[in-house]
């Protein structure tokens, strides 16, 4: 890779005049209606936002916050900050007051936009009266000065404002599964280090069309999403709502697309709803059918042009891999952190090996520590962790490698394996080590499964508790579909412990009443599960349900 890579400013001001009236950003307005942003509109609002910003007289490197649900003015937002001199702050869309008040706190946030969000009510009270609001089109209604108001009444900042590749670029707030968030530090050397190596190991090219709809205050979508059209100059659509969400993709008739597990689970399922499982399996393996089915099957999710699917954030299940590359469609796992902005390891396209998360992304090195903890060193690593020099110093090993927390492996071919997490093993009473991750993407391959937790510290075995999908959820009440779903759900743990050794046999399924959701706080902004949380909810029942000797429980 080149050592001197565009840093963001100067792909947008490349893009403000090489592709002036390319249409960059479709952004839906509700009701059908959609407002499309070529280069020259949006880098200009852009210039125009942070020419208010520069007249706030601010101290240089402020903290601005944005908290939002993607939009064309998110984007928009991060580009008028920097250009003003200032550091970003995304928050997620759906934090509860209370860690809003903690991150604008914490990082001493003097201004925040407030954009598209469902339920402001319950937010607006963690923001500060000291903090100065700025709210979208798309926003709630308040009495905020808005978007449109500013870029109309300040005219736009004509230089062309430069970065230090070592200036503070963001401060990303971990999604706090354990405990409080953390504010990773990323410089522009950071982001632009990574978006020139995940653009080059994929091939990216200017025709690209990307849907951004999972969160840009996640490092995923921004590194792939917001830096890799920036990079490569490409077309963005963005969602309206959820219920939109099968028209917004057919819209954009993407060529690459990201989903996290949960929604690829969600979209096979829909398929099997209008085709069993079985039949499809069946005319897939007609010749003269084949073809025809899979673009079938790919047409009606809107992912026919898909050129690289993407997965990331937390394992898919093998067999739901398989499917889907049995379908044509190149589902590419993904593996990084906040830490190193999603910059790790990629499966590479005609290079996947089920159960790996891919190879070391250009310039990244890899290696396993004497306790198998995957360690990871790039010019994509953060700076360090705001305001926490000791935490920053514990993170990182002596020569400098980032201490993941992950457990791994590597084959031959230098591709790596996610085997479990370090802080998550737990031991039985029998003194036996268990990684939970490997044995939870076992059972999410069954359709009526949407979340698993394996647990059992201290106990002989350790078992599971499972969330159903919401279609299972809702066919409860008839007796004759419960009796069948126990007797799958008997058929499955048998299946599972048939794989794996002794020690990490499971002693029973649990299936929970709850949904495990963000509101209710089992899982994080991300949808990832907040394990203690899950194992605290149902450690009352946990004697009850060892010495009942059942097999399938229900809660």
């Amino acid at each position: 890779m080149n050592s001197q890579h565009k840093l963001p400013l100067d792909m947008i001001y490349h893009w403000e005049t090489a592709k002036a009236e390319s249409i960059y950003m479709t952004q839906p307005m509700g009701d059908g209606k959609v407002i499309d942003y070529t280069w020259r509109r949006a880098v200009g609002e852009a210039r125009r936002m942070a020419a208010y910003l520069v007249s706030l007289n601010l101290p240089p490197q402020s903290r601005i916050g944005i908290m939002s649900k993607n939009c064309a003015h998110w984007i928009m937002s991060d580009w008028a900050i920097w250009m003003a001199g200032h550091v970003s702050v995304p928050l997620y869309p759906t934090l509860n007051a209370d860690t809003v008040n903690y991150i604008l706190d914490h990082a001493g946030c003097e201004v925040l936009f407030v954009g598209k969000l469902d339920d402001w009510d319950s937010m607006k009270s963690g923001v500060p009266d000291s903090v100065q609001c700025i709210a979208y089109p798309l926003s709630p209604p308040t009495d905020f000065k808005t978007w449109d108001d500013l870029v109309t009444k300040f005219p736009p900042l004509e230089n062309n404002v430069e970065r230090d590749p070592k200036d503070m670029a963001t401060i990303v707030y971990t999604s706090g599964s354990t405990g409080r968030p953390k504010g990773v530090v990323l410089s522009f050397g950071n982001l632009a280090f990574a978006s020139a190596g995940g653009t080059e190991a994929l091939d990216v090219s200017s025709n690209e069309r990307m849907l951004s709809y999972l969160p840009l205050s996640h490092v995923f979508e921004r590194f792939v999403v917001e830096l890799g059209s920036m990079n490569k100059g490409f077309h963005l659509f963005f969602a309206d709502s959820l219920d939109t969400f099968v028209d917004d993709l057919k819209r954009a008739q993407p060529t690459l697309f990201l989903a996290v597990p949960r929604i690829w689970i969600k979209f096979q399922h829909g398929v099997f709803q209008k085709m069993p499982r079985d039949k499809l399996a069946r005319l897939l393996k007609v010749p003269l059918l084949n073809r025809v089915i899979k673009k079938k099957v790919l047409t009606n999710l809107g992912l026919q042009h898909v050129r690289f699917a993407g997965s990331g954030s937390a394992p898919l299940a093998h067999d739901i891999l398989d499917w889907y590359r049995s379908l044509g469609l190149e589902l590419l796992e993904g593996y990084g952190m906040s830490e190193n902005f999603a910059y790790s390891h990629m499966t590479k396209p005609g290079r996947a090996r089920t159960g790996y998360v891919g190879e070391a992304l250009p310039g990244v090195e890899v290696k396993i520590s004497d306790q198998g903890e995957i360690l990871v060193k790039s010019p994509a690593t953060m700076v360090g962790y705001y305001k926490d020099e000791g935490k920053t110093r514990d993170t990182f090993t002596d020569d400098g490698f980032l201490k993941t927390g992950d457990k791994g492996e590597v084959d031959a071919l230098g591709r790596l394996k996610i085997t479990g997490r370090i802080k998550e093993i737990f031991k039985t009473s029998k003194g036996k080590y268990i990684a939970p991750a490997p044995i939870e993407n076992k059972l999410m391959s069954h359709p009526d499964i949407e979340m698993v937790c394996v647990s059992g510290a201290n106990y002989t075995q350790p078992h599971c508790l499972v969330m159903l999908s919401e279609e299972a959820h809702e066919k409860l009440a008839d007796d004759q579909y419960r009796q069948t779903l126990e007797q799958s759900f008997s058929s499955l743990l048998e299946d599972v412990n048939g794989t794996v050794d002794p020690h990490e046999q499971l002693k029973f399924m649990a299936v929970v009443r709850d949904e495990w959701s963000i509101e209710n706080d089992f899982l994080t902004p991300t949808m990832k599960l907040k394990r203690n949380v899950v194992e605290d909810a149902y450690k009352v029942d946990l004697d009850e349900w060892y010495a009942s000797n059942k097999r399938v429980i229900w809660q």
